[in-house]
């Protein structure tokens, strides 16, 4: 019973935040968060890291829905991460709301060097489809690990995902 209720409150909210003028068909199938969305961060030096999000066709992602944080804290700057300006959308749960489609890239910059060491840099993303399906707070966490001076950038670490659609 409780997956039912849970169920109908998703699509009543997906309806509401996207503005969806139908139910789905019993063919729609939408990705997992994991899969609209895939994230993935590289070290490109001891003290830069880039994160990505690789946005499926037919998916935003809210550009103020986005947060990171860096573990251990004692290397995060306390600095805004670098992100590119989104596309604007009147959104009709949200109001006047910054999208991204496609590859966002978000450059945070650590307090001090890290060479030689792995962090963990931690995610929150909200995102939609566009049909009409918006997404929890997804959180995510990838441990990335950092160059040593002089050797050129660390290797992509890529978010697991899940291989099932979100509602079969």
């Amino acid at each position: 019973m409780t997956i039912w209720i849970i169920a109908a409150a998703l699509a009543f909210a997906s309806r509401v935040a996207g503005g969806a003028g139908s139910w789905f068909s019993d063919d729609s199938k939408l990705l997992p968060p994991e899969q609209a969305f895939r994230l993935s961060a590289q070290a490109v030096d001891p003290r830069t890291v880039v994160v990505r999000f690789d946005v499926e066709d037919g998916y935003y992602l809210y550009r103020d829905k986005l947060a990171f944080a860096i573990e251990p804290a004692s290397l995060a700057s306390g600095k805004s991460p670098v992100l590119p300006d989104g596309t604007h959308k009147h959104d009709s749960f949200f109001g006047d709301v910054e999208i991204y489609r496609g590859q966002i890239a978000a450059l945070i910059t650590l307090a001090g060097p890290a060479s030689g060491r792995a962090i963990v840099v931690k995610t929150q993303s909200q995102g939609c489809a566009d049909a009409g399906v918006c997404y929890p707070l997804t959180s995510q966490a990838l441990t990335v690990p950092v160059p040593q001076p002089g050797t050129g950038p660390g290797p992509v670490v890529e978010a697991p995902h899940s291989r099932k659609p979100f509602f079969q």
